[in-house]
C-alpha cells in the first residue's frame, strides 16, 4: 500500500512539473528550453501510470485524488500560497473518494 501511495505521488509530481515548466515559459517569460524537461517529465508521468497494478480507468480515477493533494502541497511550497481550510477540506473529500475507489472490495 505504501509503495502504491509513493507511486501515485511520484506520478502527480511528474505531471505537475511537466505542466508547470511550460506555464513558467508562457506566463513568466521563462526560457523555451524549459519545454525539454517538461516533455521529459510528461513522458515520465505516462510511464509511471503504466506501473500501477490496477485497471487503467481505476488508476486514473484514484490518481485524481492524490493529484489534488499534491497540487495543494505544490501551491504551498512552490507558489508560496498557504492553502485555506476549505482547500484542505476539498483535498480530504478527494482522498476519501480515492480511497473508496482504490480500496473497494472487488469480485474474484
Amino acid at each position: 500500500m505504501l509503495k502504491t501511495a509513493g507511486l501515485f505521488v511520484a506520478t502527480a509530481m511528474a505531471e505537475i512539473v511537466g505542466c508547470y515548466l511550460p506555464w513558467l515559459w508562457l506566463k513568466q517569460g521563462g526560457s523555451a528550453w524549459l519545454l525539454l524537461p517538461a516533455a521529459a517529465s510528461l513522458v515520465a508521468f505516462v510511464w509511471l501510470l503504466t506501473l500501477h497494478p490496477a485497471a487503467a480507468g481505476r488508476v486514473y480515477a484514484a490518481y485524481g485524488g492524490v493529484y489534488v493533494a499534491v497540487a495543494m502541497v505544490w501551491l504551498w511550497l512552490v507558489d508560496g500560497l498557504r492553502p485555506t481550510a476549505w482547500e484542505w477540506a476539498g483535498v480530504a473529500v478527494c482522498l476519501c473518494g480515492m480511497a473508496i475507489i482504490a480500496l473497494a472490495p472487488r469480485p474474484v
